[in-house]
């Protein structure tokens, strides 16, 4: 996918906007969990979530190559969108942003304020992908997919902090939305030479990933309903589903209720706001807290921006 001198030079153009996040460790989770559990902490970014790492260098690449002059358009159920709209501000390139109907109000206005054109079609992540091609063809406008070698390269530098900070983790549990995150994760692991494990995490009402992995190709479904909204994803990447295969030690799928739960754990045993996809890690751990008793193991929080109507119902659940 890259080499060090690529990552490296992602890691520069990162820089530039924003700083390393911190990664933790946190003793309520140690407890909790039975291990030594250490939190990447990528809910610290200027856009609540790691994204923009990746926004960071694609809209460098795009710029220098002068394939902006119309802006671009891209499909997002936020966080996505929010990491092309600041990038696009930092870079001056207008961006346009295809929501699904019903999509986080908060993820939204968090775009709008960055200042993307906002347009809501579809019922879900793949129905809006479909009309931002539409519209890229319509107005000439530069399609941002979700998935992209310069995406990856920029959310790889999250990886290349956390093996930095915490040496000789056994794993390293994350959540598999598209897959630029797993992938970047993947990618720094095996450039390093390291044995740590990588472990996939999907929403068991967006199941599209762990069940092409089954099979070893593809495999669509017809929905993603969960509150997971990063991991909402009906239709894999052939490109993020190779590296998958190739370098992902397993996947755990876990039920919504869990991944409420691991919400309200970050909050009480970190006092951080956990999105869905952000909290699935944890969720996942927690199942399989046996397999993984006293071992060093890192959770990627991949980002914090959940509505503050839907944390106040899934806390008044515990």
């Amino acid at each position: 996918m890259f080499d060090r001198r690529a990552l490296e030079d992602a890691a520069e153009t990162v820089y530039r906007a924003l700083g390393p996040t911190p990664q933790y460790r946190w003793p309520l989770l140690a407890e909790r969990c039975g291990a030594e559990v250490w939190v990447k902490h990528e809910n610290h970014t200027p856009v609540g979530a790691f994204k923009v790492r990746g926004g960071l260098v694609f809209m460098a690449g795009l710029a220098r190559r002068g394939g902006s002059s119309q802006g671009l358009v891209t499909a997002t159920r936020g966080n996505h969108g929010q990491s092309l709209a600041f990038a696009g501000r930092h870079h001056g390139i207008p961006v346009t942003i295809v929501v699904p109907h019903g999509n986080s109000r908060e993820k939204n206005a968090a775009m709008r304020a960055l200042g993307a054109e906002l347009v809501e079609a579809g019922r879900d992540f793949d129905a809006a992908r479909e009309t931002a091609e539409r519209l890229a063809a319509e107005r000439g406008l530069t399609l941002a997919p979700s998935f992209h070698p310069d995406l990856v390269r920029g959310v790889a530098t999250y990886a290349r902090e956390l093996f930095a900070a915490v040496p000789d983790l056994d794993a390293v549990y994350a959540p598999i939305g598209l897959g630029s995150g797993i992938c970047g994760l993947i990618g720094v692991r095996d450039l390093l030479g390291l044995r740590t494990e990588i472990v996939g995490v999907v929403a068991a009402r967006a199941p599209c990933y762990a069940r092409s992995l089954e099979a070893g190709r593809p495999v669509a479904t017809d929905r993603a309903d969960t509150i997971a909204d990063g991991m909402a994803v009906r239709v894999p990447d052939p490109e993020a589903l190779t590296v998958m295969r190739r370098g992902l030690a397993r996947v755990v799928t876990v039920e919504e209720e869990e991944i409420a739960a691991a919400m309200r754990h970050y909050w009480t045993d970190t006092h951080n706001l956990a999105e869905g996809a952000g909290a699935a890690p944890l969720a996942a751990l927690l199942r399989e807290r046996e397999r993984m008793r006293g071992r060093r193991v890192a959770l990627v929080l991949s980002g914090g921006n959940v509505d503050l109507a839907l944390f106040a119902r899934l806390l008044g659940q515990s």
